[in-house]
């Protein structure tokens, strides 16, 4: 069953700019082919050092959940710390998706999206989910403030 999830999400792999690493999940719902869990999944700020986001995702068990085919729902979490020394590997623009990832076969993909708020020295994070005709409103989101000291250099 894992072989056959490989396998479709594959080539959606090597689209993502940033890897995730998963930390854990909980199973909400048994079912004979796989049952559905919370999936928590760490991704690291490819353009930020010392910054991660853990992201907390449904993900869908069953037979359509095993080969991959299942729509999954876009209550999606999203939590962004401080984990080390801040380091911008170059300026960041105002707004960027930081890391996309498919939610079903090809309609509905999920977003993190970085913002900048220069006002405050604040790194803003949000994810939502959008498909080809409709979005969801359902998102999340959460800051990392940055020492003073650290000015985020903002591509102009």
């Amino acid at each position: 069953m894992q072989k056959i999830r490989l396998l479709v999400a594959l080539p959606a792999f090597f689209i993502n700019a940033a890897t995730a690493q998963e930390i854990g999940s909980v199973n909400t719902e048994w079912k004979l082919m796989g049952s559905h869990q919370l999936v928590v999944e760490a991704y690291d700020d490819p353009q930020v050092e010392g910054v991660t986001c853990y992201v907390s995702k449904p993900e869908r068990g069953g037979v359509a959940g095993a080969v991959g085919v299942a729509e999954e729902v876009s209550d999606v979490s999203i939590a962004c710390r401080q984990v080390g020394p801040i380091r911008f590997k170059e300026a960041l623009p105002m707004q960027e998706d930081v890391f996309t990832e498919r939610r079903s076969l090809i309609f509905k993909t999920l977003h993190l999206v970085r913002m900048v708020d220069t006002a405050r020295n604040v790194l803003v994070y949000l994810t939502y989910t959008d498909k080809i005709i409709k979005g969801s409103p359902k998102n999340s989101v959460t800051a990392v403030p940055i020492s003073r000291e650290t000015a985020i250099p903002v591509r102009k």
